[in-house]
């Protein structure tokens, strides 16, 4: 089969040639029609993760359908012939609350990920595709969908009519965010450094934004909103305390990464005074993985899709995430190109 590879640090993706897999007790083989890019995997490319191998079949998100299945109970063997997309939040452990901190992992590192013809899973990490998306909409969600629906519903247990800012629009998890929060009634602004990509969440259901690089940002949603019930935010950095600033008394802000860095200076009374409620969350448990392709079947959610490559093309995909530019998911296609022959 071929996968797309990296092989060594700063080198660039390869289409190539790898050992085909076999599925052991409990796994089930993908082939893969649709993967999509996270910032993840520019940073295992740049080599600024932790943990790196090299040569990695890089990709969190896929969607597909299942060739075969290890051996094991008849149940297993009926998703041979399924569409499915892939959770990629392996091993989260017993608790609903936190992740495994020992055994949990994210596929496409260490384990070879989806960005090639097949892929090997936990049947545990599969769930039926809703048939309302294409498979390029469906590689679209995995990871980014997981992380803004427990970031948003488990964590922020955001309500209809809440006032709901998120930050960065135009990132996957962002958008995925907007659509969850617009579809359960929450009242929802957005900033972004781009005037296009608010222009855009606008015309998806935001009801307004501002651009983070005007010197006024803060006061102008301010003057938008007047406040903020729940806040998300993936960025972290100096403007984390403005975000703060933003929340209303007995708010809740979520932090789902970090981008720019670790905040210079955080003013802690603006926590303590306002009884802030400041809540981390990563990826998503099963239950969270479960419950959010629900939510995008029950609401008929279409994942925004900035653009498709092919695996030949692969590089290309890696620069322009790279670049920030998008709105929306950058997907590889394998539909077209590939030929399988499982």
């Amino acid at each position: 089969m071929k996968a797309l590879v990296i092989t060594e640090k700063d080198k660039p993706l390869e289409w190539k040639e790898v050992a085909d897999l076999q599925a052991g007790p409990g796994e089930a083989i993908v082939r893969v029609h649709a993967a999509a890019l996270n910032h993840r995997d520019v940073w295992i490319q740049r080599g600024q993760y932790a943990g790196l191998r090299y040569p990695i079949v890089v990709g969190s998100d896929g969607a597909g359908v299942v060739v075969a299945v290890g051996g094991g109970s008849s149940a297993s063997g009926a998703w041979i012939g399924k569409a499915v997309i892939i959770d990629p939040a392996l091993y989260w452990g017993g608790h609903a609350a936190y992740q495994d901190p020992l055994g949990f992992r994210i596929l496409g590192l260490p384990d070879d990920g989806t960005m090639a013809e097949y892929v090997r899973v936990p049947i545990a990490n599969l769930v039926e595709k809703p048939e309302h998306l294409s498979f390029e909409e469906a590689a679209a969600l995995p990871l980014a969908g997981v992380t803004a629906y427990r970031a948003l519903f488990t964590r922020a247990q955001v309500r209809t009519g809440e006032r709901v800012l998120i930050t960065g629009i135009g990132g996957g998890v962002a958008l995925f965010a907007l659509q969850y929060a617009v579809a359960a009634g929450a009242k929802v602004y957005v900033s972004s450094g781009s005037n296009e990509k608010l222009d855009r969440a606008k015309a998806i259901g935001a009801v307004g934004g501002t651009n983070y690089k005007n010197p006024d940002w803060v006061a102008a949603l301010r003057k938008l909103a007047g406040g903020f019930d729940v806040v998300l935010d993936g960025a972290g950095g100096d403007g984390f305390s403005d975000l703060l600033d933003l929340s209303v008394p007995g708010g809740r802000v979520v932090l789902y990464g970090a981008t720019r860095g670790n905040p210079s200076n955080i003013i802690l009374r603006r926590i303590f005074w306002k009884q802030l409620n400041v809540l981390g969350s990563t990826m998503g448990s099963p239950e969270d993985f479960a419950a959010m392709v629900g939510f995008v079947s029950k609401h008929g959610i279409r994942p925004v899709v900035d653009s498709i490559f092919t695996p030949e093309d692969g590089e290309a995909a890696f620069r322009l995430m790279e670049e920030e530019g998008q709105f929306g998911k950058i997907v590889i296609s394998f539909q077209q190109s590939a030929i399988f022959s499982w």
